[in-house]
């Protein structure tokens, strides 16, 4: 005996009310639906609905069954989808967002990457440095930077982020470097988006408020400024590393250093992920800190 058999009818007539609305939705006859219901009242040995020549209506045990029913139906279908997308091809529409700069040096590339090999899929980017709200604007996927806080989003970590503190040498030769967070109020401090700078002191996140006689919310600006020895700076990885690798830039209270925050995709919270979304954020985790330490 299928211990599954009866159910798909149950529900069917649970939610049409009626045999025969249950039995088109289905395509199958009426007397099978009947026949179906009443084995599966036979075997739980209780009667699932009240029936009268006008409706068909669930009984308290039938209530009860019903909710138990829906949350099986659905494992089963999202199971049996799960398996078949495995080697589903992407395709549709992916509408996604992202930080400028980053985009365009990271994530916008691996993106084009992802559909030369899938031909079927269409591609819509938002790059904006003010956070969008992906649920309200129809966004499947985001991309951020540093820290969350968006508790109706689900996050996957790509790749690690971390910030430097540091300045050109021709900066250090006439200012001299700080040895101390409290050091940094004698400097001048070029900020980007904001003038709170973050390290960490005892195992502690540690705020420090900055100042400085340069100020611009774009990162790559700042890095110019930082090159030509305007004063000191803290930017991500991404930005700095290869002229710290040049020696261009000093890296500087390493020991304060923040806690690495991270590189977030993100997307609306629900059970079941689509392919084209599933198989880009698996595409973005192999490759991109590959490509962010290059």
């Amino acid at each position: 005996m299928n211990r599954w058999e009866g159910l798909d009818e149950f529900v069917a007539v649970a939610e049409s009310g009626h045999f025969s609305l249950a039995a088109e939705r289905l395509g199958v006859s009426s007397s099978h639906v009947s026949r179906q219901i009443a084995r599966l009242e036979e075997r739980l040995q209780t009667r699932l609905f009240y029936r009268t020549t006008r409706s068909v209506v669930l009984t308290e045990a039938g209530h009860t069954f019903f909710q138990h029913c829906r949350n099986l139906q659905d494992a089963r279908d999202e199971a049996l989808r799960a398996v078949s997308d495995l080697s589903s091809e992407p395709k549709g529409l992916l509408r996604m967002t992202c930080a400028i700069t980053y985009g365009e040096r990271f994530i916008v590339p691996l993106v084009n990457d992802f559909m030369t090999r899938h031909t079927q899929l269409r591609v819509e980017i938002e790059l904006s440095n003010h956070p969008l709200d992906i649920v309200h604007e129809g966004f499947d996927l985001a991309i951020r930077l540093g820290r969350l806080s968006d508790s109706r989003l689900v996050a996957t970590r790509l790749a690690p982020r971390i910030m430097y503190l540091c300045a050109a040498p021709s900066y250090l030769e006439r200012f001299g470097a700080p040895h101390a967070l409290s050091e940094l109020a004698r400097h001048n401090c070029l900020i980007g988006s904001s003038d709170i700078w973050l390290f960490q002191e005892n195992y502690r996140e540690v705020p420090v408020k900055v100042s400085g006689n340069w100020r611009c919310n774009s990162g790559q600006a700042v890095l110019d400024a930082a090159l030509r020895g305007f004063g000191l700076c803290q930017l991500p990885d991404y930005y700095v590393a290869p002229y710290l690798a040049r020696g261009e830039l000093i890296s500087l209270l390493e020991n304060r250093q923040p806690p690495n925050t991270a590189v977030w995709a993100l997307y609306p919270q629900q059970r079941y992920l689509s392919p084209k979304v599933r198989q880009l954020v698996d595409y973005l985790k192999a490759h991109l800190a590959a490509e962010t330490a290059s």
